[in-house]
């Protein structure tokens, strides 16, 4: 999937370093309970924010939170919001099992 960041478009997936990051930066919290958090819709602006970061790392991106603060982007933060939530969903969708 892609975000638009300061007018570019930017590459997020949740590979499975990008969520070994993600869940050092939740400390004692699990990615059971960030799941569980936006299916509640309790999730916190830093929730969004670690999940944007893991999805751009996962896309390639070398950048860290603190780079983002300045940013623009796209949709403001219901569209960061909504990107957050989908690269969520998308990385715990268990894949359509191949045709034998």
């Amino acid at each position: 999937m892609t975000l638009v960041i300061d007018g570019e478009a930017r590459v997020l997936k949740l590979t499975l370093g990008a969520l070994a990051e993600l869940e050092e930066a939740l400390g004692e919290d699990t990615l059971v309970a960030l799941v569980e958090r936006f299916e509640a819709g309790r999730f916190s602006s830093r929730d969004v924010l670690r999940l944007i970061v893991a999805g751009l790392r996962g896309g390639g991106w070398q950048g860290t939170g603190k780079d983002l603060v300045q940013s623009e982007i796209a949709g403001g933060p219901m569209g960061a919001a909504k990107a957050a939530a989908e690269l969520l969903a998308r990385a715990f969708m268990v894949p359509d099992e191949a045709p034998s």
